[in-house]
């Protein structure tokens, strides 16, 4: 193990939550809970002021409405957090070559291979530059961790939230675990600390007094050899550069069960569609289109096509997956629905043209198979039936502009209306109006910029962190 605190660990404080109370002023300083809103949704992510009524993160969320019926439940806005992400994510890479990340809003770095960090005082201080960079960009707060190791850089940032940081000084790590829960470390989990709990382990330093013999009796070799050493403070794993991305993929879980077919269909479009500007907006291609059906029974069903050569043209996507649709049984219902594409590639111009004949000639194969002898009437009969229009979506939370009032953010909807409060980032909290739902001036929009927003200061309330 290293002898410097060299190793970060950034977590960011309650971000979906943060990002939505700096979004919008009339939050701040309440309880905001965002996730699935739907009787089969769960808690993503909550605020501190949320939390003091006992509502967490993977909370189903209708358990969350009984403890906090008067927090505010929000959808999760992911294209707002992704680009927050990338915003922290290059401060963290200006740091060093050697960024993992382990989510949109936690990452490993090694400042000694960035050589912006050798000892306790410099990283200290890149640790608070830091900090104070992520405020400055993007208007939120992350706690950080420094130490010698990813485990205990992890620990210190948990010891930080929220807006906080924490060194742990290399030779002080072992008086520093002992009395700690066996949970703290990394890979015990509930089972494992049960396990542990019922042969009188319950503090890391137990785990250490017990010696590795009597670890790896209980847990197996190489779980009890790997805890043993963790308990010990030692771990020498080394911060793993970022992966390339191995696929890229949208999902939509839906309340109530979809039966009708033609709805089934358009579903499957629109998330083409979304999955084709998330491959877009990563300036990629793929070749492989996956097609994710959950049937009402739980049972889960993957169908994939995989194409001539990358892509990133929604027509091609969502032919393909049309195409996958149609060797799906989902006369019983479908409680989900996901598309993806894999076999990613830097997008080239040749690609999309190569792509292009080979969807005309899947088109033109499957003209070749339907049967010749329909009646013209029938026929009429099929190209005369309507379609359903697709039906405005008005998600809480998510980003409107009326052509009269401006920017705001949709409070609810239902029962053909929907409620929207009038303002931004920057503004006072804004005034509520309702509207039909079908109201040709009101439309969706895109999130606007937190930057210049702070995170803790008079205007914004006070967000806390996730924990």
């Amino acid at each position: 193990m290293r002898t410097a605190p060299t190793i970060l660990h950034l977590d960011m404080d309650a971000f979906y939550a943060s990002a939505e109370q700096a979004a919008k002023p009339s939050l701040r300083g309440k309880a905001v809970i965002v996730g699935g809103l739907g009787p089969r949704g769960v808690v993503a992510t909550c605020s501190y002021e949320a939390r003091v009524f006992g509502v967490h993160s993977a909370m189903p969320m209708a358990q969350a409405r009984r403890l906090a019926p008067n927090a505010a439940y929000l959808v999760p806005r992911f294209g707002l957090y992704r680009e927050i992400s990338e915003q922290v994510m290059g401060l963290l890479r200006d740091l060093s070559p050697l960024v993992e990340p382990l989510s949109l809003d936690e990452a490993f770095v090694d400042l000694e291979a960035g050589q912006t960090a050798w000892d306790a005082e410099s990283a200290q201080l890149t640790g608070m530059k830091l900090r104070g960079d992520i405020r400055a960009v993007t208007g939120l707060t992350g706690s950080v961790g420094l130490a010698a190791s990813k485990m205990l850089a992890k620990i210190a940032s948990e010891q930080a939230k929220p807006d906080g940081l924490v060194l742990i000084v290399p030779g002080t790590e072992r008086e520093l675990l002992a009395p700690m829960s066996v949970r703290t470390l990394p890979g015990v989990g509930p089972a494992t600390g049960d396990h542990l709990r019922r042969a009188g382990i319950t503090t890391v330093g137990e785990i250490a007094e017990a010696g590795e013999d009597e670890l790896v009796r209980l847990l197996g070799k190489a779980h009890g050899v790997a805890l043993y050493a963790m308990a010990l403070a030692h771990d020498v794993r080394p911060v793993v550069a970022e992966r390339d991305t191995k696929s890229v993929s949208v999902e939509d879980t839906y309340d109530v069960d979809i039966h009708d077919r033609v709805r089934v269909r358009m579903e499957v479009q629109r998330l083409a569609d979304r999955c084709v500007r998330r491959l877009r907006g990563a300036h990629l291609s793929g070749r492989t289109i996956v097609l994710k059906v959950r049937r009402y029974d739980f049972s889960t069903l993957t169908r994939s096509e995989t194409l001539r050569g990358p892509t990133d043209d929604p027509a091609v996507v969502r032919e393909a997956a049309a195409r996958l649709l149609e060797s799906v049984d989902t006369t019983g219902g479908v409680r989900l629905l996901g598309v993806g594409v894999s076999g990613l590639a830097d997008y080239t111009q040749e690609d999309l043209f190569a792509q292009a004949r080979t969807a005309a000639a899947a088109a033109a194969a499957a003209a070749a198979e339907e049967p010749e002898h329909v009646e013209k009437e029938e026929a009429e009969e099929v190209a005369e039936e309507p379609v359903p229009p697709a039906e405005r979506r008005w998600h809480a939370g998510h980003d409107v502009r009326h052509a009269e009032f401006g920017h705001g953010w949709v409070q609810g909807s239902g029962l053909g209306r929907v409620t929207v409060r009038f303002e931004t980032p920057d503004s006072l909290p804004g005034r509520v109006r309702t509207f039909r739902s079908d109201d040709p001036l009101l439309e969706v929009a895109e999130p606007l910029p937190l930057v210049g927003r702070e995170v803790g200061d008079s205007r914004v309330g006070g967000v806390a962190g996730e924990g």
